[in-house]
């Protein structure tokens, strides 16, 4: 069995469950053909009704280009109509180049999001209601390897070992994933704040950020909507402080590099970077929401250990934690209705010139340089 297939049998029979009858939307780029087959034909196998639902880079850059203001803004009622009807979404990302709308004015990419908004706040209302499941996964294609700094052959590798996808049994080892998460989620849920803590270094401040999850409901992101996954997520409520992300926040093909939040109440008072300032704040003015925090993660997939200039594999390094402005998700306590959605990452590891950090649980020590205190909790590899 080769990793394509590999990957889709995981996606549809331990992500999705895809069942009999489930009407299932395949969304790609034709890039990922390959992988959409075997997609189809393991929900076919299933006894579901697949569609595929095709994307395009080159047909979002001429509606950016030529649209007006209202056509990119516009709501699309099939796409309005599809989030309505589909059981499972599963869709892949298979960038043919991640920048490709970087050199438009970040109002264009404003008002794309704008368009979104409906469609993603019915998205999250419906997962929260288990009436939709989803999953979104990576084709690898020679642009991610690029921004990854790999060859396609090597990014294909991390792509697969990532996804557990080496192993004889990958749907054996996401279930073993899942029941070391849950013990995180139990002993994180009725916790009433966590403060994330890394001391300051390199000119800058460090990160001194507290976090309300009284009211929180945490997740156990275990290879169900993402995949490859490792995290546990909540809804915030309040939040205060301020956090210095380690890696470059990457949206929509925009690399901003240095971002510093400044948290008060819960929403962002203060916006800075060293590159890429403008369109931080454009992105955060976009809309009433998009300057409240959506959701807070404790990254535990310690197979990804590097920077990828990928959200979905950076956002789970084991090791780090990330916050996302913008839209909240339903079923973790956090109803925050906004276009933007956007996850930053910051490493709590220690490295050459830069401390570890910590993160503590209604003041007992939870995470430190990296790694949970309790080793029953997900920790790297032995080896």
């Amino acid at each position: 069995m080769n990793y394509l297939t590999k990957l889709a049998d995981v996606l549809v029979r331990y992500s999705t469950a895809v069942k009999t009858g489930d009407l299932v939307a395949v969304i790609a780029e034709p890039a990922a053909m390959p992988l959409v087959k075997e997609i189809y034909a393991a929900c076919l196998r299933a006894g579901a009704n697949p569609f595929y639902s095709p994307r395009s880079e080159d047909l979002q850059e001429l509606l950016v280009a030529h649209g007006s203001d209202e056509q990119i803004a516009f709501v699309s009622p099939i796409q309005q109509h599809l989030v309505e009807t589909i059981d499972v979404s599963i869709a892949l990302w298979a960038e043919q180049n991640s920048q490709f709308l970087a050199g438009y004015p970040a109002s264009k990419a404003a008002l794309l999001q704008q368009a979104r908004k409906p469609y993603l706040k019915r998205f999250m209302q419906r997962e929260a209601e288990k009436t939709l499941r989803w999953v979104g996964s990576q084709y690898p294609t020679q642009a991610s390897a690029q921004d990854a700094g790999m060859s396609l052959r090597l990014y294909e590798e991390f792509v697969y070992r990532a996804g557990l996808l080496h192993l004889p049994d990958p749907v054996a080892a996401w279930q073993a994933v899942e029941r070391t998460q849950q013990r995180v989620v139990d002993y994180l849920q009725g916790r009433k704040e966590l403060h994330f803590r890394v001391p300051p270094h390199n000119g800058h401040d460090g990160t001194d950020l507290k976090v309300d999850v009284s009211r929180a409901t945490w997740i156990n992101c275990c290879g169900h909507s993402n995949f490859p996954d490792g995290e546990v997520f909540a809804g915030p409520g309040g939040v205060d402080g301020h956090v210095n992300y380690t890696f470059p926040a990457v949206y929509m093909g925009h690399r901003v590099e240095g971002v510093r939040l400044k948290f008060k109440a819960g929403r962002v008072v203060e916006a800075t970077a060293r590159s890429g300032e403008a369109f931080l704040h454009q992105m955060l003015d976009q809309d009433a929401g998009a300057r409240t925090l959506g959701e807070i993660a404790i990254g535990t997939n310690y197979g990804i250990r590097n920077f990828s200039c990928n959200t979905l594999f950076d956002e789970k390094i084991g090791g780090t934690f990330h916050a996302a402005v913008g839209a909240g998700y339903p079923k973790s306590g956090n109803t925050n209705e906004s276009g933007l959605h956007w996850d930053m990452v910051c490493d709590l590891r220690p490295l050459e010139g830069r401390p570890g950090g910590t993160i503590h649980s209604d003041g007992a020590l939870l995470h430190a340089d990296g790694l949970f205190v309790d080793p029953a909790f997900p920790r790297p590899a032995a080896g």
